[in-house]
C-alpha cells in the first residue's frame, strides 16, 4: 500500500525498534501504529526528508541526519534511543498545541504532530544543551 509518504509498512503495530530500523534500512515510507503511549494513543513513524545544507526537514531521516552521531557517541544504539525518550517523554503543555505535541525530558525534546486522516507522526527531537 503507497501514501504520500511511500511504502506503508503495517506489520510493525507496537514495534517501534524494529519500525525504526526497517526504514532505516529501505530508506522510504512509513510504519503506521509503530510507538504507543497511553496518553495520546498511537504514533506513526515516517522516513521523511532532509536537506543536508539547513538540515530541515521532518521524521526519521531528519533525526538521524541531524542527531545520528551524536546520539551514538552517548553510546546508545539509534533506535533504542529514540523509543526511551518516546517512552519517558513528558508532555509541555505550554508548547503543545492542538496539532502538535511537544514532549520533554532529562535532556532531550520530541515532538509529533497529527497529518490529516492520520495518527500522530514523530517529526522532530532535539539533544537539548545544559545551560553553562
Amino acid at each position: 500500500m503507497k501514501s504520500k509518504f511511500g511504502t506503508t509498512y503495517t506489520q510493525f503495530e507496537k514495534q517501534g525498534t524494529k519500525a525504526i530500523k526497517h526504514l532505516l534500512k529501505v530508506k522510504e515510507g512509513e510504519c503506521t501504529k509503530a510507538l504507543f503511549r497511553n496518553d495520546i494513543g498511537y504514533i506513526d513513524i515516517v522516513w521523511g526528508k532532509n536537506d543536508p545544507k539547513t538540515n530541515k526537514g521532518y521524521g526519521l531521516k531528519h533525526i538521524f541526519e541531524k542527531h545520528g552521531s551524536e546520539i551514538k557517541r552517548l553510546g546508545f544504539d539509534f533506535a533504542t534511543f529514540i523509543i526511551l525518550i518516546v517512552e519517558h517523554g513528558n508532555v509541555n503543555l505550554k508548547k503543545s498545541e492542538s496539532h502538535k505535541k511537544v514532549f520533554e525530558g532529562e535532556g532531550f525534546r520530541f515532538v509529533i504532530a497529527i497529518d490529516k486522516g492520520k495518527n500522530w507522526l514523530l517529526t522532530a527531537f532535539d539533544i537539548l544543551k545544559k545551560p553553562k
